[in-house]
């Protein structure tokens, strides 16, 4: 089966692609993790690639849709895969449409003031990493595993977290009309709880 996840930054889809693919045993395919693998390798795209980033501009579409239309050839692709950071934008998801075939498509829906409040609340020790969350710390300012001071980092920031959404709405949520005109568009709830979620989608997955 292949997947697609849409939804907005802090909306889980991390959380659940990964508990996805370890139900279903398919590979996730992350732009990102890809890129990164294509430059490593030297392949012709990576090279490509890495022109652009050295120069400090945006790779563009013709290159990423190149590496993730290399890595969907891959034999552990063949019995499917759960895209993750890809497509982007419509013209993206018209070109995924020449050489992929996506059975399903999830949006994860998850209001705006909920993220805000979901990503704005987020805490976390620089020393160690762990994360934590306002509604659960109480007074706790310092890091429970190692004792060192919480901070709340800048893309967490009220303001910065609202930015990252209306980037979201312009670009990438008009993939929802398109996937919805096609028919193979499923959107679940998620603003609950984490494994109703998961059961949400494996049972929309498995319909």
């Amino acid at each position: 089966m292949n997947i697609i996840f849409l939804g907005p930054p802090g909306a889980g889809k991390g959380t659940q692609a990964q508990r996805v693919v370890e139900a279903l045993n398919i590979p996730q395919i992350s732009t990102g993790d890809i890129l990164r693998r294509a430059i490593k390798e030297q392949t012709p795209t990576g090279v490509k690639a890495k022109s652009y980033i050295d120069a400090g501009k945006l790779v563009p579409d013709e290159v990423i849709i190149d590496i993730v239309k290399d890595r969907l050839a891959q034999d552990d692709c063949k019995e499917g895969y759960l895209l993750d950071g890809f497509p982007r934008t419509v013209p993206q998801a018209e070109a995924l449409d020449t050489f992929a075939t996506i059975d399903k498509v999830v949006e994860l829906d998850v209001a705006d003031d909920a993220l805000v409040k979901r990503i704005s609340g987020r805490r976390v020790c620089l020393n160690c990493g762990a994360t934590y969350h306002i509604s659960r710390l109480g007074d706790r300012t310092t890091c429970e595993k190692c004792g060192e001071p919480l901070i709340q980092r800048e893309d967490d920031k009220a303001e910065t977290v609202l930015n990252r959404l209306s980037v979201y709405h312009s670009q990438t949520a008009p993939l929802v009309d398109f996937y919805s005109a096609k028919g193979n568009l499923h959107k679940v709830d998620g603003a609950g709880d984490m494994d109703a979620i998961f059961a949400e989608i494996m049972k929309v997955l498995k319909a």
